[in-house]
């Protein structure tokens, strides 16, 4: 489970960057053709990472209640983004990751309720959420890749 992981943190590791290369008025930007933003993405990726592995395991997330309804599956930019908000989505980069990995060292995730991917995959356990996050994870750098162009 280690090697997963790190995989995130190497996807984490990517996305970072943008946090502090961009300007919170860039990070808003959202570019004709696009329905969301880098910042969009980057909290996005944050929080279904929270809702695959804990939401469906049936513990607490380490993410606000606010910030799953502003940057779940289905939703888009409403409004821009505060600096205050940047650097708190900063800061749970790597720190929600940390958390995981302390998780499962201890061994918390026991329950798990099946959830069936919009690929058709279907998670059973809170190992096979951590894998497929990282696929999604790898499809929202791409979307970042693709933003970053036009702003």
């Amino acid at each position: 489970m280690n090697s997963i992981l790190e995989i995130t943190r190497t996807s984490r590791k990517m996305i970072a960057p943008f946090l502090e290369k961009y300007t919170l008025e860039q990070l808003n930007a959202v570019p004709t053709g696009f329905s969301n933003n880098l910042i969009w993405n980057i909290a996005h990726i944050v929080v279904t990472q929270q809702l695959l592995v804990y939401k469906l395991s049936g513990l607490p997330m380490n993410v606000s209640d606010e910030m799953v309804e502003k940057y779940k599956k289905g939703t888009k930019p409403e409004q821009a983004a505060t600096q205050d908000e940047v650097d708190e989505i900063k800061s749970l980069l790597f720190k929600t990751i940390d958390e995981t990995a302390v998780d499962l060292e201890n061994k918390i995730f026991n329950n798990f309720t099946e959830y069936p991917t919009s690929t058709g995959f279907i998670l059973k356990n809170a190992e096979d959420a951590i894998a497929f996050n990282n696929f999604h994870e790898g499809l929202h750098i791409g979307i970042l890749m693709s933003i970053r162009k036009f702003i």
